[in-house]
């Protein structure tokens, strides 16, 4: 009996540690922007919408950011929910392509690409 009491407390205290290390870590959306062959985009604009109403609109965009050489952008401190998001460079956008996230796992690096053409 006292085996099992000390798997239980380790066990509760093993999620409740998780839970608290979740709340700790901001959550964040890295959004990778590519081409049709493939290759990063650098300098594209990338919006994330929390509804799909705001993502066709262009309206109300939670945030706007530019990619790197690795056509990259980290948005940091965003919910656990799905994002809508909108790629664009020069003529060339995402409307799609994967413009609709997975929900955000909370506490970690959520990592999307999407294709511009």
């Amino acid at each position: 009996m006292k085996a099992l009491s000390v798997a239980l407390i380790l066990l509760v205290g093993t999620t409740l540690q998780s839970s608290a290390e979740a709340q700790l870590l901001p959550t964040k959306l890295r959004v990778t922007v590519i081409n049709g062959l493939g290759n990063f985009v650098e300098g594209a604009s990338v919006a994330i919408y929390e509804t799909e109403a705001d993502y066709r609109a262009s309206e109300n965009a939670i945030a706007v950011l530019k990619t790197d050489k690795k056509g990259r952008v980290t948005f940091k401190d965003v919910k656990a929910i799905s994002y809508y998001i909108e790629a664009t460079f020069g003529d060339q956008n995402n409307n799609g392509e994967g413009v609709k996230t997975g929900e955000l796992s909370e506490g970690r690096i959520n990592k999307v690409n999407t294709v511009i053409e």
